[in-house]
């Protein structure tokens, strides 16, 4: 069409939920009903934004969009949840934030439905709504918001098909061919100098009165600049020229109309002819950015409407005293594979509309579970028959209640409860608004405490709840946000995309994550390659990864925190003092744990404890076998299980082991694994419990953390977990869920210094607690002095450093040479964190509440492929986010309101 056109041509759609409300293939951002439970409006802004560089790339110049009718009628059967809400105040600052969006990214906004259509009953698609309204009763309510987008520069408007016969009684003539509501109220008595567009000339509401060509006119001669989708347009040309030579219109009106548009295309960019690549259309269309955005509207509308005895969160697995039922949808749903993500949970389904066997059927079945989650699904969006939701479904909603507690959540319109009179006795409600993959994930991430609850009702449930109402909290967890909300750019963050792909390109491994928080938002969080290079399974962020070193800091310096601040050990203790073993004519006798866990402590770097184990090359049979039994239990890999006494062997040989020479009559730093053996046989003899259940009990359950946690295979399913080496020197086999770390392995998979594995979520989380004082999920896991005391470099007293350690954790370098240490030069000298052998690193940085956490399997299908270091790809991307945060320091994140300057005139 452009190609053909002699002037430029101004596109325009409908794109209230972005692109999706015309274009498969594209983000369906949520309607505007669920945005009005938002109550931080700046990502409304940034949806706008985004909406507008697709049109853009789309070629399209103007977006049908934002709707700003108030809607304070439930029956209203066409505007309904396309309406930010019943409070006029709401709708015009929701409005405004997305209509900058668009206009301050070069699309225009079109406001709509002027001067109201909120308050009706008649869809006007199908017939004339009828509006007994008088003029005080529109200016203090529906034309609130429209005053307020124009006098922050709101670009054009649609004007509705309503009959007002206060203010215009002419039978059956629409506001949008009525001059007293163009001419008079939109154009004079608000100023609005912007192009007026009609509403469709196709739809009942004025095409059942008028015929084509005649409506057409009527509407140009009301003041409409651009009239939209005539039936019949020769046919409306011919009657305009009629019109023009008759002296019903004049030509100078006309151009007056003509030169608005013209005015709006030089606006637009119009002035030269630009053609739309096809090249990469459905990437651009569809980037991580955009999808980020559509997930934060999801998770921040979400709305918990009540909360009786704080039912939820739920912070831990369901066991047998939580069931769910799925009502008017199978199981297998996508809220349910949510839920189960978080532990399997008896499921039952109803049919709908359910019988009343099938309810005595399922409540019978939900006899020995306290609580039920009970989803309502495949709603519809007409008050029409109450949204879908039956009158049946709402009695097995009451038959649940009687006996147990109930956490109902409805993926749909808020109206739909109005009709359940008991809404008082269900313990918790949750909202969606709508139903798709993101509703069902959010959902899912509130009941289990992954996100905070922050939205409110947009409008009112019958008299039962009010607009304004909802539970909201901080739970204290890390959560989504935009690095824009730090004044951080996400053009300026993809610097790391680009370092992440070359790292793979390069060879240094076939995947890898990468998560960036921000005062404990999480403001990046991307995947990378696959978990091969094969390139079978592409990495995803529920993947665990081993951790490997990383283990030193988020399980052993966590307990031994724990236990110092309960007064059991202390790190200026002597290993004696906790080890019978060591008599006392030992080297060990005096050896202090601090100087264990600052590396300082005269143990030689490593053992290769498994080669003692082997015969020619292979597992020796008397130690090994390829099944478990009351000797060989402790295991190492798949079908591969080691006699238990092996552990004992390793804790004797380490303790037979000389330590290294003393030079100037004290050790000196080198870094070693063993001592880490040692210390967790401390830690398991002061808590009378194995390490992997303390820190599970202590920490990884309390966080909430579903991934982290050693032995990773009883937890989730084997594709979950990215494989490390092939291992063709101990276990003959692709290592995958069970330790890389030879030594951990020994000891069943449970080391103090390897063994832990995790996603980059629930390691973040475990940063940001060490970097909040050891406060996690609004509870006080661990002590902020002591946790302080391990976070300060132990040796650095000014002069020449050897040791720039901190307790267990490592610390910056902090000598002149380049590329020396786990960090770039950027961080402060109060960071803190540790890096793992398998091609990992988890970082803190109090002075910028910055967390950076990178997970990799470099050692995929080798260990001896060395490039992550060789290319310093992880100090490269820690680089990057102190360069983002550094340029976004003084910059605004969100731009004051666009002036629409020479286009108003």
């Amino acid at each position: 069409l452009q190609a053909r056109a002699q002037v430029p041509l101004m596109i325009a759609m409908d794109a209230e939920w972005g692109l999706s409300m015309r274009l498969d293939s594209t983000v369906k951002y949520p309607r505007q009903m669920m945005m009005g439970a938002i109550n931080n409006d700046s990502i409304i802004y940034e949806m706008g934004a985004e909406i507008a560089k697709q049109c853009k790339r789309l070629g399209v110049h103007i977006s049908f969009s934002p709707v700003i009718d108030v809607n304070n009628n439930p029956a209203n059967p066409v505007i309904g949840n396309r309406s930010f809400g019943e409070n006029k105040y709401k709708v015009a600052r929701k409005g405004g934030a997305y209509m900058e969006g668009l206009q301050q990214n070069g699309v225009l906004a079109c406001g709509k439905h002027f001067p109201g259509h909120g308050d009706t009953d008649v869809d006007s698609h199908k017939g004339l709504p009828v509006i007994d309204f008088d003029r005080a009763r529109l200016d203090s309510l529906e034309l609130y918001p429209f005053r307020q987008l124009m006098s922050r520069g709101l670009g054009s408007v649609m004007v509705a098909h309503l009959y007002i016969p206060q203010l215009d009684s002419t039978p059956n003539l629409a506001s949008t061919l009525s001059p007293v509501f163009v001419k008079e109220m939109l154009q004079t008595d608000l100023g609005f100098k912007g192009l007026a567009f009609t509403d469709a000339l196709n739809m009942k509401g004025v095409s059942k009165f008028w015929e084509p060509g005649e409506v057409d006119l009527k509407a140009l001669m009301a003041g409409n600049d651009v009239l939209l989708f005539p039936e019949d347009v020769p046919k409306a040309i011919e009657r305009i020229k009629q019109a023009v030579a008759e002296g019903d219109i004049t030509m100078e009106e006309i151009n007056q109309h003509c030169h608005k548009i013209l005015m709006a295309k030089g606006w637009m960019g119009l002035t030269e002819r630009k053609r739309v690549s096809l090249t990469n259309l459905y990437e651009d269309l569809n980037t991580p950015r955009a999808e980020r955005v559509n997930q934060l509207l999801h998770d921040r509308s979400i709305t918990l409407l009540k909360n009786d005895e704080s039912l939820l969160p739920i912070n831990s697995n369901y066991g047998n005293k939580y069931a769910y039922v799925s009502i008017t949808d199978f199981l297998k749903n996508g809220f349910h594979k949510e839920l189960k993500k978080y532990g399997e949970i008896p499921s039952f389904s109803s049919p709908l509309p359910p019988s009343g066997e099938k309810i005595q059927q399922i409540v019978h079945k939900l006899k020995d579970h306290e609580t039920v989650i009970i989803s309502i699904r495949k709603t519809k969006s007409s008050p029409k028959s109450n949204f879908g939701v039956t009158k049946q479904a709402m009695e097995l909603i009451r038959a649940i209640d009687k006996d147990h507690k109930v956490i109902l959540v409805l993926f749909g319109n808020p109206y739909a409860l109005a009709a359940y009179e008991d809404l008082a006795s269900l313990e918790s409600i949750i909202i969606t608004y709508q139903e798709n993959a993101l509703t069902d994930e959010a959902a899912a991430k509130l009941i289990m405490g992954k996100i905070s609850p922050t939205g409110t009702l947009p409008v009112s449930i019958g008299d039962q709840f009010m607009v304004g109402d909802g539970v909201t909290s901080d739970l204290g967890v890390l959560e989504d946000a935009l690095p824009e909300e730090f004044g951080i750019s996400s053009a300026d963050l993809m610097v790391i995309d680009s370092l992440a792909i070359n790292g793979i390109e390069e060879g240094a491994y076939p995947g890898c994550a990468i998560l960036v928080a921000k005062e404990g938002k999480v403001i990046y969080e991307k995947t990378f390659g696959h978990h091969t290079y094969e390139n079978k399974r592409e990495v995803r962020t529920s993947d665990l990864y081993d951790l490997a070193s990383i283990t030193k800091i988020a399980s052993t310096a966590a307990a031994i925190i724990k236990l110092q601040e309960d007064g059991l050990m202390s790190v200026d203790d002597v290993l004696s003092q906790h080890l019978e073993e060591i008599h006392d004519t030992s080297e060990y006798k005096n050896m202090k744990i601090r100087n264990i866990l600052t590396h300082q402590a005269g143990l030689v770097p490593w053992i290769p404890f498994y080669t003692s184990t082997l015969e020619g090359g292979r597992p020796n049979p008397e130690l090994y076998r390829k099944a478990p039994n009351d000797i060989h239990s402790v295991q190492i890999a798949d079908g591969m299980y080691m006699h238990h006494n092996q552990r004992d062997t390793i804790l004797q040989r380490i303790l037979s082991t000389k330590l290294r020479r003393k030079k100037e009559g004290k050790h000196s730093y080198k870094y070693s694994d063993l001592g880490y053996y040692l210390l967790r046989e401390v830690i398991e003899r002061k808590t009378g419990m194995p390490l992997e259940e303390y820190v599970q009990e202590s920490f990884y359950d309390p966080m909430g953390l579903t991934t982290m946690g050693y032995h990773p295979l009883r937890r989730v399913d084997k594709n979950r977990v990215v494989p490390t080496e092939e291992d063709m020197y101990y276990r003959m086999q692709l290592l995958r869920g069970h330790v890389h770390d030879m030594g951990a392995a020994m000891q069943g998979g449970v080391g103090g210094h390897a063994g832990l594995f995790s996603n980059g979520r629930d390691l973040a989380a475990m940063m940001q607690m060490f970097l909040d004082g050891g406060q996690y999920a609004n509870q006080q896991l661990l002590d902020a002095d002591i946790i302080n005391e391990f976070t300060a470099c132990q040796w650095c007293d000014g002069s020449k450093e050897e040791n720039r350690r901190g307790v267990a954790f490592d610390k910056p370098y902090r000598g002149e040479k380049d590329n020396v240490g786990p960090t770039c030069k950027c961080v402060s000298y109060e960071s803190f964190g540790h890096s793992g052998f398998t091609g990992t690193l988890a970082w803190a940085d109090p002075e910028e509440d910055i967390v950076y956490v990178f997970l990799s399997n470099r050692i995929y299908p080798s260990m001896d492929n060395k490039k992550l270091n060789k290319m310093n790809i992880r100090t490269n991307i820690m680089q990057a986010i102190y360069d983002a945060v550094d340029k976004g320091r003084d910059s605004d994140a969100y731009p004051d309101s666009l002036d629409m300057g020479e286009f108003s005139e």
